[in-house]
């Protein structure tokens, strides 16, 4: 007969690897971050150029912009989910959706109006965080989406405009790119139905 030992006191545990620090963002420099240029402006506020090529027409990926469903599969950066809680798709007409993590540990809401609506071209909306943190309870952006056709696909150009200082504007670069991953993941997909 054979005896048993226990390896469990002589196992160590280390603790997870912590992501690597991002470092600062360059300023009024176009820079790659994956697949999408980003170019970030500060000032009293910040302002966001981000260009991201896909390989889908423009009218699938207006449609993307607007589609309910489609928003909450493509617009949460990764480790999110999202839910659409209302979209009026006119100018005048208005959206609201949230992002949070799986175990729903944090969250937020935001929405805004349509400004402009030219299909398969442009979109224009506001942007407001529903929060009573200081920094972006409150805080209204601009969003412009300009669709431009170039052979082989679409290049997606989004300005967005009024990002407070702070953690949101230190990580939207990082989370549009995300999202612009996801983006192309559900554009470019050729199904045959």
């Amino acid at each position: 007969m054979t005896s048993k030992t226990s390896t469990q006191a002589s196992t160590k545990t280390t603790p997870p690897a912590q992501p690597p620090a991002r470092p600062p963002f360059p300023v009024g420099k176009p820079t790659k971050v994956g697949d999408t240029t980003v170019t970030l402006n500060k000032g009293k506020t910040t302002s966001l150029r981000l260009v991201r090529f896909i390989k889908a027409p423009a009218e699938r990926i207006y449609q993307a912009f607007l589609d309910p469903d489609a928003m909450a599969k493509w617009l949460p950066p990764h480790g999110f989910t999202g839910h659409v809680h209302s979209i009026d798709a006119r100018v005048g007409g208005s959206y609201r959706m949230s992002f949070s993590t799986i175990n729903r540990s944090w969250g937020h809401t935001f929405g805004g109006v349509y400004k402009e609506l030219v299909p398969g071209k442009r979109i224009v909306h506001t942007d407001k965080f529903e929060s009573d943190d200081p920094i972006m309870g409150g805080a209204e952006m601009t969003v412009t989406i300009d669709l431009k056709p170039v052979p082989g696909g679409t290049e997606v150009h989004v300005l967005q405009e009024g990002i407070p200082a702070g953690p949101a504007a230190d990580g939207a670069p990082y989370g549009w790119s995300q999202s612009f991953e996801n983006l192309a993941r559900l554009c470019e997909a050729e199904l045959p139905f």
